[in-house]
């Protein structure tokens, strides 16, 4: 009949009604990780200017709420970032095959094997690059997140040298690391910089080679005291015509 209502289908159980699937742990690590490169890509092209919960999620394609749940905030998304980034080498990076063999080396193999080998790294990730030019501009949430990590792998790298009387292996580490990362900075800015030419492998080749004297000098320095011979490190001789 044309006046009969029509029935409607009954609701299914509430058991059976589709609900909204949660995220499955894999996607969550992957978006997490997408989040972070996307991040990172950010900031290489722009700068760190350009950074931001809104404009870090369109450059990820992501709902920025989504930036909210995985992180947090930008706080947190800065401290990942920074821990979870590829942003520093791992010490198997700077050691190659002989990780390993590491605590078994002298103290200046040792030194100079991450001296060498960590501004290597840094120089071929040029996201961290940007961040420790930016670190020398101003201290913000992420420059604070990334000055921590920094410093708690390098405590931790030299926690690998034995303790040598008469070496103070921060302040030598911290003059040589910081020179070459002062030349790798101004390489974005100028070719040359006292007749080295700082893109170029053979004018790294020269950075890296000075580095090593130095490095070698100082231990060979140390050693001349009876008080505090070096394992695997020969005395400085006397000089000619000097006492």
């Amino acid at each position: 009949m044309q006046n009969e209502r029509k029935i409607k289908a009954p609701a299914k159980p509430a058991i059976l009604q589709k609900k909204r699937r949660a995220a499955a742990p894999r996607d969550r690590e992957e978006t997490r990780r997408h989040i972070l490169i996307a991040m990172g890509q950010l900031l290489a092209r722009k700068g760190s200017k350009a950074l931001g919960i809104n404009a870090i999620a369109r450059e990820a394609k992501v709902d920025k709420v989504l930036i909210y749940r995985y992180f947090g905030g930008l706080g947190e998304l800065y401290r990942a970032f920074a821990t979870e980034g590829n942003t520093f080498p791992t010490l198997e990076e700077m050691a190659g095959d002989r990780a390993s063999e590491l605590p078994q080396k002298s103290p200046v193999e040792i030194v100079k094997t991450l001296i060498l080998g960590f501004v290597r790294a840094i120089r071929n990730r040029p996201i961290t690059l940007e961040m420790m030019r930016w670190e020398l501009q101003e201290r913000n949430e992420l420059t604070e997140q990334m000055s921590k990590e920094r410093e708690r792998r390098a405590l931790q790298w030299f926690t690998l040298v034995p303790q040598v009387e008469g070496v103070d292996l921060a302040a030598i580490a911290s003059i040589l690391v910081a020179g070459q990362m002062y030349l790798a900075l101004r390489g974005k800015t100028t070719d040359h910089y006292n007749g080295i030419a700082l893109n170029t492998e053979e004018g790294w080749s020269r950075v890296e080679g000075a580095a090593s004297l130095l490095c070698d000098l100082f231990f060979a320095n140390v050693a001349k005291s009876e008080n505090a011979p070096i394992p695997g490190v020969k005395p400085a001789g006397k000089r000619k015509g000097k006492p």
